[in-house]
């Protein structure tokens, strides 16, 4: 009933402004606050904290829906969600859930998290803004980049060093309102897709928040994004199957109607070879995204899953953009019909959260190597 509900909403008022989005770079403010009348900013957050009470697998089918209306909406939505709220919702205090969850979950506030820098992307250890205690406070100087929703943001949560010489036992994550002085963000970036995803640069300049401000366990900040990076590994799998079912259903309506040499190129073995291609991966692509977010639901391992799916929907979903492409031909290269975007939009999906390259690491050593 909520995917459903989710595709219904999507289609009717997501789609229809998916070109303007990314043609002006302008953030669906809109549409957000459509989805949080909704109760999807809080999908999978507990009632209590002022969300809807889902699980994670509900949370996936919608972002599906969303994403293949819109890639910017769905990496809002996804960054939001997997990566704003959970932190908190996973580690936080009971006061830091009562404060800070109902703001994220009513869609007052965009949930966003700071963990990438400069000089640490994939090496996430190499983590250099600091935070020292200082008479009750934190104080963070550092920077960041490749933030998603800080402009839309009341707070970041982000990771900084708070023991130095631990290595990556010396990172804690640490919530950090927006407006604070010496805190600055900035959205400068252009962008291959993903237009309206808001897209930004932190700089803290001896920051000060308050030492309660610190999530969880002082130094346990690494293990911490590391479980919230899993789980949005499998919405980013989600978020692949979004794009390529949408590439599939352009694509099969396309060779259906295009004609040449007396008939539908839909007609064509080598045009139903790509679609049977697209359309097999994207149903194993979301059987393994489903599967992944059972079983975090239900208490149980699920990181070599969710980097199955993350590493296979996401490059799946480039592939499909691709075909989708060449089915439409000379149409297909512009932006009079969407599949264009699709494979901007798409290529996203193999670098964050986890590139592909670390996937295939992270599979390789839960298999002993």
């Amino acid at each position: 009933m909520i995917r459903d509900m989710v595709k219904d909403f999507a289609q009717r008022e997501i789609a229809p402004r998916a070109a303007e989005v990314d043609r002006s770079g302008a953030f669906p403010v809109e549409t957000l606050k459509q989805m949080a009348e909704l109760g999807l900013m809080g999908l999978p957050i507990a009632e209590e904290y002022g969300g809807a009470g889902g699980d994670y697998v509900s949370y996936c089918l919608a972002l599906e829906e969303i994403t293949g209306a819109c890639g910017s909406t769905g990496l809002t939505y996804e960054a939001h969600i997997s990566l704003g709220c959970m932190p908190i919702y996973l580690f936080g205090s009971e006061e830091q859930k009562k404060e800070f969850l109902p703001l994220l979950c009513s869609g007052e506030s965009m949930g966003s998290f700071g963990l990438t820098e400069p000089n640490a992307g994939s090496d996430a250890g190499g983590t250099q803004t600091t935070a020292r205690l200082e008479d009750g406070e934190w104080v963070i100087n550092g920077s960041k980049c490749y933030i998603t929703n800080a402009s839309f943001a009341k707070f970041v949560t982000i990771t900084a060093v708070t023991d130095k010489g631990k290595g990556t036992r010396g990172i804690s994550d640490i919530i950090v309102p927006t407006g604070t002085p010496g805190f600055t963000v900035r959205a400068a970036y252009e962008k291959l897709g993903l237009h309206g995803s808001n897209t930004t640069e932190l700089f803290f300049d001896d920051v000060r928040v308050p030492e309660r401000n610190l999530i969880g366990v002082r130094g346990e900040g690494f293990k911490q994004f590391l479980k919230v990076l899993d789980g949005g590994r499998i919405a980013i799998g989600a978020m692949g199957v979004g794009i390529a079912q949408a590439c599939l259903d352009a694509s099969v309506k396309y060779a259906k109607e295009r004609v040449q040499f007396g008939q539908p190129i839909g007609k064509f073995q080598a045009i139903q070879f790509k679609l049977a291609d697209i359309a097999m991966n994207i149903e194993l692509a979301r059987l393994m995204y489903l599967k992944a977010a059972w079983l975090r639901d239900n208490g149980q391992p699920y990181s070599r899953e969710a980097s199955y799916v993350k590493l296979f929907a996401s490059e799946m979903a480039t592939r499909a953009a691709l075909e989708a492409i060449q089915i439409h031909g000379g149409y297909g290269y512009i932006r009079e019909f969407p599949v264009e975007r699709y494979l901007r939009d798409a290529k996203l999906l193999e670098i964050g959260e986890g590139t592909s390259e670390v996937m295939r690491l992270v599979i390789a050593r839960s298999l002993g190597l």
